[in-house]
């Protein structure tokens, strides 16, 4: 028989997401981001003095105010509906109808299971049903979502599903590899080793456009 614990254990360990949402409860902003600092910082101080170190040491006085501002204000700060990007949108007057890809687009998140670092690169594209977004607009949407707590099949999905509903077409895309520091650092310890995800959505489903859209993120363009 298999108990509760020793299962979310094992999902964990091997990664596995349970939902395309972030699994946030209704009164998750019912609480200001001042009090939620105050409430991680005395989380963080039993943790520290669980583990044996000495708060009052200079260099550590100060680690679970820094922490907690950093979970809030920061590595998190994607949870918080406040801080998603705005969706305007542009006529396409230039009437531009091929493929607009964005590569190589920065990626840092956490792993949910973790809470160690997701390091890599997203490579983004879209086809133009009308409108079009700022390049920018792609990289923030990208950020937003990754910054929460993540596993990184659901991240790619949100991108994609984020930049659907903006761009009023299902003709979207989105590729990401990363490393994951819990697989690299802890664990089996494989440094080498990254996770690649993908989801085509409306034409990126058919072979030759989702080859064309793969063999340009392929492309060397470092100047």
């Amino acid at each position: 028989m298999i108990h509760n614990d020793d299962l979310n254990d094992q999902l964990g360990d091997d990664h596995i997401a349970t939902s395309a949402e972030t699994p946030l409860r209704s009164d998750a902003f019912e609480m200001s981001d001042e009090e939620k600092i105050n409430s991680i910082k005395k989380d963080v101080e039993n943790i520290l003095n669980t583990l044996g170190l000495d708060l009052t040491d200079d260099s550590l006085k100060g680690t679970p105010n820094r922490v907690a501002k950093m979970f809030v204000k920061e590595i998190f700060g994607g949870l918080h509906p406040h801080k998603k990007p705005g969706s305007s949108t542009f006529e396409n007057k230039y009437k531009y109808g091929e493929m607009l890809v964005e590569k190589n687009i920065t990626v840092y998140s956490t792993c949910e299971h973790h809470l160690l670092p997701i390091v890599g690169r997203a490579h983004v594209a879209y086809i133009s049903n009308g409108t079009v977004v700022g390049l920018s607009k792609m990289n923030r949407i990208v950020d937003y979502y990754a910054k929460r707590p993540q596993v990184q099949e659901r991240l790619t999905i949100q991108i994609v599903q984020e930049l659907q509903r903006v761009l009023n077409t299902e003709d979207v895309a989105c590729v990401i590899d990363a490393k994951h520091l819990c697989v690299n650092s802890r664990g089996i310890r494989d440094i080498e080793s990254s996770t690649v995800t993908a989801e085509f959505g409306g034409k990126f489903k058919e072979d030759k456009v989702r080859r064309e859209f793969l063999d340009y993120i392929k492309l060397d363009t470092t100047f």
